[in-house]
């Protein structure tokens, strides 16, 4: 099976026999609202909600199953029907014999064509498919038709759009029920759908969305009929992919026509033509959405010629090449392609949520808190204006208890109250926010955002979810109160600090931070009563310890007192007596939670910065020393790690077991990335995870090790069959942050280990079967799955970006810190990275003109647009004040010599 190839730098690249790979998706979606997905043979779908799909949900299975996609017909005469798609019975009767049509996939961002020829009937299809950058909620086909014979061929074209129009919960509840609400209309391009109501989980609600499937010939030629109605258009007997209505060429209804209470078809008729030899013919599609039944014909008329959609093509492609502006270049071109596809991936998720690709992990859409956070990531390195706003909002999802609000609006800083009221809390929420915040501080120099203001987030929920607040109406809002009735805000860093404190507190009995729900992984959610995390114990004490220096870099600003309110002050005890003793530090976290159930008095008190930092740095340095004495484990065969976990039964969870040895990733990522582990310790958890999890035929660091048990008192990870997703696949995500933390460590040729056995599998067709970009996992056979919206992608970023090239701020200046090893030079013994850094492009060209290796280098000279710059080579930095000194409208060169 040959893969794909890339076509330029921009990412375009093409394969044939596309549809001979199963689970092939590609998003094709906008800022506007539509988020479609679409297949080699064009299925997939189409939806800007939950609610609201226009053509019917398919998960990852339903892309070979279901026979409704979208389609092209050509009946040609003398000759029988053909699906300009491939999605008839006999063409895909045909897929695996040697009279296999030739076909080609060509896609970049966000616009995906194919191009397929029939040698029996002498005629090929070349089909685009893009939803453009523009405010337009639509979906665009271009279907050209190309006559290949050597005589003329004469072909009555139908479009075939079967229209959903309603929740994806009616899939199969109410799905006959609610085709009665339909009213289908046919006007002079195509067909519109209009439900009167909507039946799904927010009740009986009048219907406020027009969908509609349009179609033109060549610069705008009217259709000549439409097939509206599913069953009138399949025929009796017949079905999507051998409709009656196209093999016996059954006559179509006018404009003008209307029924109601049937499932909804775009069939579109258009006028027969005869191609001479060599002669084609294009006509345009459009799906779309609207409020108004006027509103959807206006904006499908936009588009119904040649000229204009292929002008939005073009204008598409560079809107979205055009926000991918970070590039590298190595001297592995296909990787810097590659990390095209990834730089463009969090911009997926932040349109496509967790979900609405046919690998829906999360079901119903949207984004976690710990996505909001994380999508930022990348949206610092890449479009660091408005992000600023974005984090200041986002804090308004914290509770008084340092918990946060789980489900979350469509507007920026909008929280909801959970009308489910199921109590959740994941121990690890209160780790990204500080984590981003601090990118942010770094990279842009402004402490100042630590003292901006924002509400707290308020619902029946206290106690970080074990009891409730008898007092709270749901007409009392979502934001806290004080004792006088009024909204209580405080700074940033006191939401950040709130956090950290009060899971300081929250311990089980081996002293760590209680695993509740669930961490990062949030299939460890079986543990809530007795597991701890002793994984993401360390990185809240590192982040304790950062926290410190931030409050320092204010004092030294001249800011040398913080205010908080008079409560948090309960948790800034300082006794390392206390810290030891686990039932007093659950008591005095339920003291404050009780205290705080309700409201908070309001009233703020005044600590030094100096005295903070100071209370900060002794909690951060208890917890690392306590991890450290209590779960550094040696198995029999003489390897150490770091035990991560507690299960129900209060037992650890790793190290040597009957069943085998046991070592999960994660407990190893945060002791490394938080400093916990020290460098020698760090030597040994590389060592033992290279024996344990280390798996080169699937891509690298599985997860986990086989626990050869169904390990119901931690989560249900271990009900899955080993090698998939959350027990033991190649998880993503855990496995850059195993690279960014070594790479911080200076382990570097281990880091890179890490994302090259990655990316050697993601970029490799026949195994991983993807195309290109980084996917949720790979499971044990190497394939990869949930592609696209997956976390991974920012940290991928980030990490290539700010460690491998060592291109990072701090405290807004820029720092230079090159950690490439000697394959990455090209020929020239050069690597480069373009990015945007205060609000300036640059370009950072590193020379290695003796092919040395990371460890031997150092930086010797470094030349800003071809004059030297005087560099502090203690810390390799470049002055911000002298980066915005440079031309805004110019890209700059920073030539780095290393030697």
């Amino acid at each position: 099976m040959k893969g794909y190839q890339f076509i330029n730098k921009k990412g375009d690249f093409q394969l044939d026999n596309p549809e001979k790979n199963s689970y092939l998706y590609f998003p094709i979606a906008n800022e506007a609202g539509v988020m479609s997905s679409v297949t080699p043979t064009l299925g997939g779908d189409s939806k800007t909600g939950q609610n609201t799909f226009l053509l019917a949900p398919v998960s990852s299975e339903d892309l070979h199953n279901n026979k409704s996609s979208r389609n092209f017909w050509c009946n040609i005469v003398g000759k029988g029907i053909w699906s300009a798609t491939g999605r008839s019975a006999r063409q895909e009767a045909m897929l695996f014999t040697e009279e296999k049509e030739e076909t080609s996939l060509e896609a970049g961002v966000m616009w995906h064509k194919v191009s397929r020829t029939s040698k029996d009937y002498g005629i090929k299809s070349e089909i685009i498919s893009f939803v453009p950058c523009s405010d337009d909620t639509v979906e665009l086909m271009v279907v050209t038709i190309t006559n290949c014979n050597k005589e003329a061929l004469t072909i009555i074209p139908t479009a075939a759009i079967p229209l959903y129009g309603r929740s994806a919960d009616n899939i199969r509840d109410h799905r006959n029920v609610t085709s009665m609400l339909h009213r289908i209309t046919t006007s002079q391009y195509g067909v519109t759908l209009n439900p009167t109501l909507t039946f799904d989980e927010r009740g009986h609600k009048k219907n406020t969305v027009v969908y509609g499937v349009f179609g033109a010939a060549g610069e705008g030629e009217k259709p000549v009929g439409f097939y509206p109605v599913v069953e009138d258009y399949i025929g009796e007997g017949g079905s999507f992919e051998n409709p009656l209505a196209v093999v016996h060429n059954i006559e179509s209804v006018s404009a003008g026509y209307q029924v109601d209470g049937y499932e909804a078809m775009g069939g579109i008729r258009f006028d027969q033509i005869c191609l001479a030899p060599g002669e084609n013919q294009t006509y345009i599609i459009v799906l779309g959405y609207s409020d108004t039944m006027d509103g959807i014909e206006e904006q499908a008329e936009k588009f119904l010629s040649r000229e204009a959609c292929f002008k939005a093509l073009e204008v598409t492609k560079t809107y979205w090449n055009d926000k991918i502006n970070v590039s590298y270049s190595t001297a592995s071109s296909d990787f810097d392609t590659w990390m095209h596809w990834v730089n463009f991936q969090p911009m997926l998720r932040r349109i496509y949520g967790c979900s609405f690709l046919p690998h829906h992990d999360y079901g119903r859409g949207g984004r976690g808190w710990r996505d909001l956070w994380q999508d930022c990531l990348a949206l610092l390195i890449m479009n660091p204006t408005g992000v600023r706003e974005m984090l200041i909002s986002n804090f308004g999802g914290v509770r008084i208890d340092g918990t946060n609000a789980t489900i979350i609006g469509k507007n920026q800083g909008e929280f909801i109250a959970d009308r489910n009221n199921i109590t959740r809390v994941w121990m690890d929420h209160g780790v990204w926010p500080f984590l981003t915040t601090r990118l942010y501080i770094m990279q842009s120099g402004d402490l100042d955002i630590l003292l901006k203001e924002n509400y707290y987030f308020k619902d029946p929920q206290a106690v970080r979810g074990e009891e409730k607040d008898p007092l709270w109406q749901p007409e009392d809002g979502n934001r806290l109160k004080t004792a006088a009735g009024e909204l209580y805000q405080g700074t940033l860093l006191e939401h950040m600090l709130l956090e950290h404190l009060a899971a300081f507190y929250d311990v089980g009995e081996h002293n760590h931070i209680r695993l509740r729900g669930a961490d990062w992984n949030d299939a460890l959610d079986m543990a809530a009563e007795r597991g701890e995390s002793i994984a993401f114990t360390s990185i809240f004490g590192s982040n304790l310890e950062q926290m410190a220096e931030l409050v320092l870099s204010l004092e030294q600003k001249g800011i040398r007192t913080i205010s908080l309110f008079k409560e948090l002050h309960i948790l800034l005890a300082d006794d390392p007596d206390l810290y030891e003793d686990v039932k007093r530090k659950q008591a005095l976290l339920h003291n404050y939670c009780d205290i705080c159930r309700h409201t908070i008095s309001g009233e703020k008190v005044a600590i030094s910065c100096l005295e903070l930092a100071e209370n900060l740095k002794k909690k951060a340095a208890w917890i690392k020393e306590h991890i450290r004495k209590t779960e550094w484990i040696t198995n029999k065969a003489g390897h150490s790690w770091y035990n991560g976990y507690y299960d129900n039964h209060g037992k650890a969870v790793e190290g040597d077991n009957a069943s085998g040895v046991r070592m999960m990733l994660t407990s190893q990522v945060f002791p490394i990335m938080s400093g916990t582990a020290t460098t020698e310790q760090v030597e040994k958890i590389v060592q033992a995870a290279d024996e344990y999890l280390y798996d080169a035929t699937i891509g690298g660091y599985r997860l986990n090790t086989n626990f050869h048990e169904v390990k119901d008192d931690l989560g249900r990870a271990f009900g899955f069959a080993y090698g998939h997703k959350e027990n033991g696949a190649v998880f993503s995500h855990m496995v850059i942050m195993y690279a960014n933390a070594l790479y911080q460590r200076g382990f570097v040729k281990e880091g890179y280990k890490a994302i090259h056995s990655l990316y050697q599998h993601c970029i490799n067709f026949e195994k991983s079967k993807i195309y290109p970009g980084i996917p949720e996992y790979i499971d044990g056979k190497g394939r990869g799955l949930y592609h696209y919206l997956t976390g991974s992608a920012s940290w991928l970023l980030l990490t290539v970006l700010t460690e491998m090239f060592g291109v990072k701020g701090s405290l807004g200046d820029l720092i230079l810190e090159p950690k490439l090893i000697s394959e990455q030079f090209d020929h020239s013994h050069s690597a480069k990275v373009s990015f945007i850094f205060a609000e300036r492009r640059l370009r950072v060209q590193y020379l290695n003109p003796d092919g040395k290796d990371y460890g031997t280098y150092q930086i010797v000279s470094v030349k800003i647009n071809g004059n030297p710059y005087i560099f502090n080579k203690e810390c390799n930095m470049i002055s911000r004040d002298f980066i915005t000194s440079l031309d805004p409208e110019k890209e700059h060169l920073i030539l780095v010599e290393l030697n």
